[in-house]
């Protein structure tokens, strides 16, 4: 079992937080992120849409300390959990932010400047009427592709079959992608050394995990 994070204070995270400063006029448009002034380097950026309590992002920061990682929760306590996981150990190349990762690839990332993108696991939306509400789209694919760096991955993963031949679909007819072997699953050594919550729930269940990668050209 995964023991609970102990409690910061806000001002104690906010070195691991991303979040917008107050504006004068709150209607007005955000502006795209300036990684290099953001991070403090020019080191590549990776992001994690749906990031969820941060297990990747934990795994990956400490495994690629020359990469920044950002990722984006539209779920505030879960940002905060992350955010937490992440504090406690120090680690300097993870920020986390809240909100919704199809405005933020919209609106926030610039053309071109994501080494990797990773979608581990989202919310499958069951009902047949709200598979409108799932993240993975068209039109997420499109901004996927348009924030990549030529060469680029977006790596992807689910326990979900339906979801999985969803995402295949709409990655293969995009002509700016083109389908790369995904990495190798391994046997999990202990608690942590999993890709995600889900998955280490979903391995644990002996449910099949579905992997792909695709690289942007």
């Amino acid at each position: 079992m995964v023991r609970k994070a102990k409690r910061l204070s806000l001002e104690e995270l906010s070195p691991y937080l991303f979040e917008d400063a107050p504006r004068a006029d709150p209607l007005a448009a955000l502006p795209v992120i300036d990684f290099s002034q953001l991070f403090d380097n020019d080191n590549p950026v990776e992001l994690e849409v749906g990031c969820g309590k941060g297990l990747f992002l934990l795994n990956a920061a400490l495994a690629s300390p020359s990469t920044n990682f950002l990722g984006i929760e539209i779920v505030r306590k879960y940002q905060l959990f992350t955010a937490t996981r992440i504090a406690l150990r120090k680690i300097p190349n993870v920020l986390v932010a809240c909100g919704d990762g199809k405005a933020f690839l919209r609106d926030r990332v610039p053309a071109r400047s994501l080494q990797t993108i990773h979608v581990y696991y989202p919310d499958p939306w069951w009902k047949t009427r709200h598979h409108k509400r799932r993240l993975f789209t068209a039109e997420f694919v499109e901004l996927c592709v348009r924030s990549l760096q030529p060469g680029g991955g977006l790596s992807l993963a689910t326990d979900v079959p339906e979801y999985f031949a969803v995402m295949l679909l709409l990655c293969r007819a995009h002509p700016r992608l083109s389908e790369a072997a995904p990495p190798e699953t391994l046997e999990a050594t202990h608690d942590l050394d999993y890709l995600t919550n889900f998955e280490r729930k979903a391995r644990k269940q002996g449910k099949p995990v579905f992997r792909a990668l695709f690289t942007s050209r």
